[in-house]
């Protein structure tokens, strides 16, 4: 573990990640678009880090779902230990050379890996990608991703597209939690042996794919 970026030891021996939304009041009663706080635990609801998104009013609500970001993830001592960057980006199969990718830094300042989204016409489909930018994994989600009182799963699988060694689910959490708080309730799961810069590459992945496909309140019911 004395390799490990700084914080990341954290994640080496976890193989499920929780990823929850807190509420935000204002966001709730007006419909105004507020920064996205998030905290990330372990599979017994223990909290690991902490996350916080940057951006301005503009960004969030003209923009979202697309908006440029920065997020940063602190441990429970305070100390940011990922950083996620957003640039501002197309969200659609008819652009398909200017479409999503973000960068994942830890420690803050030196990559970890990259996010990028696939051209597809039916299915959302992204590549994971290491400091190197060399493909490690891919992940493929569902035709529809507003699922009906159920989970929504994107799989994630070897480069071929065969195998599959984990997913990112979003949690149904109730028509009432959605339509009126807006929040997000999200599950990653990946081999526990998995490359922990990945592992902080996915949290990564589960933040886009939240403001994606599941920003308006209505999706993901």
């Amino acid at each position: 573990t004395h390799n490990l970026p700084p914080g990341l030891e954290y994640l080496n021996q976890l193989d499920r990640i929780i990823i929850h939304q807190q509420v935000e009041l204002l966001e709730a009663i007006l419909g105004t678009e507020t920064s996205s706080k998030y905290e990330i635990k372990n599979h017994l609801g223990q909290r690991v880090y902490f996350a916080v998104e940057e951006n301005d009013c503009f960004d969030r609500n003209l923009c979202s779902p697309i908006r440029s970001f920065t997020i940063r993830i602190a441990d429970n001592t305070g100390r940011e230990v990922i950083t996620v960057n957003r640039p501002l980006r197309c969200n659609s199969c008819w652009f398909p050379c200017f479409l999503q990718e973000l960068e994942v830094q830890s420690p803050p300042g030196t990559t970890a890996g990259y996010v990028v989204q696939n051209w597809d016409p039916f299915l959302p489909k992204f590549t994971i990608q290491n400091e190197s930018k060399e493909d490690v994994l891919k992940i493929i989600g569902p035709y529809a991703t507003c699922g009906c009182f159920e989970d929504v799963d994107f799989e994630v699988k070897a480069l071929n597209e065969m195998s599959t060694i984990g997913k990112i689910s979003k949690y149904w959490s109730g028509f009432v939690n959605n339509v009126f708080t807006n929040t997000a309730n999200f599950g990653i799961q990946v081999p526990v042996d998995l490359d922990v810069r990945i592992k902080a590459v996915m949290i990564g992945a589960c933040f886009l794919i939240d403001l994606m496909f599941f920003e308006n309140s209505l999706d993901g019911l």
